[in-house]
């Protein structure tokens, strides 16, 4: 793990910004990429170490050529002759030993650079979606909202897989290009200075245009990026929701905007290779110039006297080993870009700074009351009227307490808030007296159970979902919270029992089982704090009244809170609040707001029907 990065344990979630943030966002991406992989340096300088040695050793064969033609014209007066090699058969034994030696160390340096380069490419894959992944874990519940899931898969998986492909082949060939430049460009000035600036005079023009299509192709594949989070947010969005589609018939309807989707990526894809694509072919037409002066006026100064043949032979080859090599650029080009449009993508997500302070102070659970206060909290999702206005409840140890309102009325905001899914600006919430901002994230999340009315199924099996945070609990300890949460009989009468699959959120079991198997999760948790967000709203009348004797049972000896709509869930808590637009507005026992025929009352004659239980006013007499 590199500097700066997130950390996610089991202890605490660190919510604090990565060090250099600000300082990475103006950086190239490039060396953010660079020192995100600092790590790994040592492993890095050793795939670059074999990538350079293979090519100065691929550069080996036109030299031996040369030489070779060298011997066979000049014979006893070659190059090796003035060596000490005088006779012409040692010479040419010489020659094929070192041609044997150069071709096993061209091979095995390739052998070496691609299974360092491979692997290095698949570990920094591997860490960073790791990495990314732990950090949006613990982004804040806001900067998920605001987002696709689509987008937000794209970054992890293809932006990523677009680095890892970079990583595997494009940095081994950036390496071996400039190490065929420096060499080939050293050989010539010392074999032909004359000659030498014909085959280096395209090099400059090669690397201007380079530069050019680089910053001409960074928007082109920036837009590409986009298109793709898009198109992937729509199948995710789609595939989530097949049932819907289904039930309004509206394949066609989807159809046609995966396909403007689609179309609009395709076309993304073509304006980017459009311009891409002329890269090679200009740089063709330049290397053609160097190639072609080589061939003419190092010949004219061979047949001339003034340049050996063997020199000459070298030189040609060496110019096409110099020269036709650049014409890859415009493919490893077109492969950094896009990897580095990646790298963006995915340091943005890294510096993404945290919202939720992590706290410090450690909450032991076997020390946790379940005491709780808010003191005059309001809050506001920053999209128009605040959904809660100077809130304020206590819940003592052990109690159980209703909170009840029509829908909009902030219910489930104040469960986010108890949870630090989002942070509390205004007034604070006090747990057992201590601010819960100071507790350790984990400690207080892992003191409170949650049954959320937007129940959330793991694709796996029902022994899996009941036993999820709560790993290693024994089989018996499973059935037993299935038991209370009216979910064991249905379980057994299920293909495979506690080892059926689920789906994929679930979507093989009923509203009202995917319900109870929530429930049966956060008993077998066992958390000082319990809180049921309509935790009843899908399941039938007779469920709901075995259930709501169960939930009697596993309430006792800790505190509970009971989010509900439907009032008969809370009809016998300790005590009721009454929420209406953000504001609590009543607060007392079932009987006595009944009694006083305010708005809870009011909303208890329409869900039972009947008038029987709420005194008549003049309002209700008319």
């Amino acid at each position: 793990m590199s500097a700066g990065k997130p950390s996610v344990g089991g202890d605490s979630v660190s919510e604090s910004p990565p060090e250099g943030a600000e300082v990475d966002a103006d950086r190239h991406p490039l060396r953010r990429l660079l020192r995100y992989a600092r790590p790994y340096r040592t492993r890095i300088w050793l795939a670059s170490t074999c990538s350079v040695l293979n090519k100065i050793f691929d550069l080996g064969p036109p030299a031996l050529i040369g030489a070779a033609v060298d011997v066979v014209i000049q014979q006893e007066e070659s190059f090796l002759a003035r060596l000490g090699v005088v006779d012409v058969w040692d010479q040419l034994l010489v020659l094929s030993a070192v041609t044997f030696v150069i071709w096993v160390l061209e091979s095995a340096f390739q052998y070496a650079y691609a299974l360092l380069w491979r692997n290095l490419a698949q570990t920094i894959q591997h860490d960073l979606r790791v990495d990314a992944y732990t950090h949006l874990q613990a982004l804040g519940l806001s900067y998920h909202e605001e987002r696709s899931t689509g987008t937000l898969m794209a970054v992890l998986n293809d932006d990523i897989n677009q680095l890892e492909r970079f990583l595997d082949i494009g940095a081994n060939q950036i390496l071996q290009v400039t190490t065929t430049v420096v060499v080939i460009g050293a050989a010539f000035l010392m074999l032909a200075p004359s000659v030498a600036w014909m085959a280096i005079l395209p090099m400059p023009l090669i690397v201007w245009g380079s530069i050019r299509f680089q910053k001409l192709l960074t928007p082109y594949y920036r837009e590409v990026r986009e298109r793709v989070g898009i198109l992937n947010g729509r199948l995710a969005n789609n595939l989530g929701g097949i049932t819907t589609i289904k039930a309004f018939t509206a394949e066609s309807f989807e159809t046609e905007q995966v396909r403007r989707e689609s179309a609009a990526y395709r076309e993304s894809n073509r304006r980017a290779i459009r311009v891409s694509s002329a890269f090679v072919p200009m740089i063709r037409i330049v290397i053609l110039v160097g190639f072609t002066a080589i061939l003419l006026y190092g010949g004219w100064e061979a047949v001339e006297g003034r340049l050996s043949v063997g020199t000459y032979s070298v030189l040609v080859f060496l110019t096409q080993r110099l020269l036709w090599p650049l014409t890859r650029l415009g493919e490893t080009l077109d492969q950094y870009q896009r990897a580095m449009a990646s790298t963006n993508r995915v340091m943005g997500l890294l510096d993404t700074p945290f919202e939720i302070h992590p706290g410090a102070e450690p909450l032991p659970r076997d020390r946790v009351r379940g005491s709780l206060e808010i003191r005059s909290v309001t809050f506001d999702y920053g999209r128009g009227e605040p959904a809660l206005r100077d809130v304020s409840l206590s819940i003592p140890a052990g109690a159980t307490v209703g909170v009840v309102g029509s829908t909009g009325s902030g219910k489930s905001t104040l469960v986010k808030l108890l949870l630090r899914l989002y942070e509390v600006r205004t007034g604070e919430i006090l747990l057992d007296g201590t601010p819960i901002r100071s507790l350790r994230l984990g400690d207080l999340r892992r003191a409170i159970g949650l049954v959320n009315q937007d129940t959330f199924l793991f694709h796996g099996t029902i022994r899996e979902n009941i036993e999820y945070g709560s790993w290693g609990a024994s089989e018996a300890s499973i059935r037993e919270a299935a038991r209370l949460a009216e979910a064991h009989d249905f379980i057994l009468q299920s293909p495979d029992g506690y080892g059926t699959v689920v789906g994929e959120r679930g979507q093989k079991l009923s509203g009202g089982q995917r319900q109870r198997i929530a429930i049966a999760r956060a008993i077998l948790k066992d958390p000082p704090i319990l809180v049921l967000d309509e935790a009843t709203s899908a399941v039938d009348n007779e469920t709901e009244a075995a259930i709501q004797r169960s939930l009697e049972r596993i309430s006792r000896d800790r505190t509970t809170i009971a989010i509900a709509h439907r009032l008969s869930t809370v009809r016998h808590a300790d005590r009721i609040y009454v929420l209406e637009r953000g504001s609590v507005v009543e607060a007392g026992r079932h009987e006595d707001l009944v009694e006083r025929g305010g708005v809870y009352a009011g909303l208890w004659s329409v869900q039972t029907g009947s008038d029987g239980d709420r005194p008549r006013t003049a309002a209700t007499s008319r």
